[in-house]
């Protein structure tokens, strides 16, 4: 089980990670406080595989007192909950900036008293955490694409950290317009169209004869060499650049035929590459 424990410095980006993780497939909680981790473990260990990814964030918000912090992380010990801690922390100077880009209060924010030595008393105060932290990261010149990759480098699963992004393969008509959240489109109008054969005009690309019509032209297998080489070099320049879904589109005229035939074969293509993959069909039925 992937369990982290994530504090540190307000204003580090704590809860940036904590967003990253969950798009990663992560049961994530902000501000938990110390004393409900033991349970909360305890319920993810009974569980079993529905709470295998968790990331808990608990910092300066919870209270001044670490040490109740320090006695559930001892809990966690005994029931055998391996878990991993992640301090954030920053400059001084980054962090003053984006309270000010934020317009935000320092948690430990005190009338009268200077944003920097404020944040010397929070450092101050959490010496302890940091002290018994696995990975400590400063997030003062990582960009939200490098924050990623630094988090992927401490996942224990090897699906999670290879395959991170989820691939929509759609089908859809032209005649009822481009779905609006497309990354990359195809225009399949230029292959032969069953619609023009009568006893095929009522199926669908889902029925096997429309799907071995739209096969057996040259051009469709042409085309989906070239797709396939194509979409086999965007994917994993795509996780690189730390993108967690995207969305291929492929259209005919109405949506029905041609469209959905290949989006079929495009999806079992990616899908057997080891990807997370869905197909949808969004004018199959008009």
């Amino acid at each position: 089980m992937d369990f982290f424990i994530i504090s540190g410095m307000s204003g580090a980006g704590k809860s940036r990670a904590a967003s990253i993780l969950e798009d990663l497939g992560f049961y994530c909680v902000d501000n938990m406080p110390p004393e409900l981790i033991p349970k909360f473990a305890e319920m993810c260990i009974a569980a079993n595989s529905r709470f295998s990814h968790v990331a808990l964030v608990t910092d300066i918000r919870a209270g001044h007192d670490f040490s109740t912090l320090f006695e559930a992380l001892d809990s966690l010990k005994t029931l055998n909950c391996n878990y991993k801690i992640l301090y954030f922390e920053a400059s001084t100077e980054v962090i003053i900036k984006r309270y000010k880009e934020t317009r935000r209060r320092h948690p430990l924010f005190c009338e009268g008293t200077a944003i920097e030595k404020t944040i010397e008393t929070e450092i101050e105060m959490l010496s302890g955490i940091r002290a018994r932290a696995n990975y400590v990261i400063d997030t003062s010149s990582l960009t939200s694409v490098a924050l990623k990759n630094r988090l992927l480098e401490f996942l224990e699963n090897n699906e999670l950290r290879d395959h991170s992004m989820i691939i929509n393969v759609v089908s859809f008509g032209f005649k009822y317009g481009v779905p609006t959240d497309s990354d990359l489109i195809f225009d399949v109008r230029f292959l032969p169209n069953p619609y023009y054969d009568l006893t095929l005009r009522n199926k669908t690309g889902l029925d096997s004869d429309v799907y071995d019509y739209v096969m057996k032209w040259q051009q469709t297998n042409d085309f989906l060499k070239h797709l396939y080489k194509f979409v086999d070099f965007l994917i994993p320049n795509y996780i690189e650049e730390g993108k967690t879904t995207l969305n291929i589109s492929i259209g005919c005229t109405g949506g029905k035929h041609r469209s959905v035939a290949l989006t079929e074969c495009l999806g079992n293509h990616i899908s057997e590459l080891g990807y997370k993959t869905a197909k949808l069909h969004r004018d199959v039925q008009r």
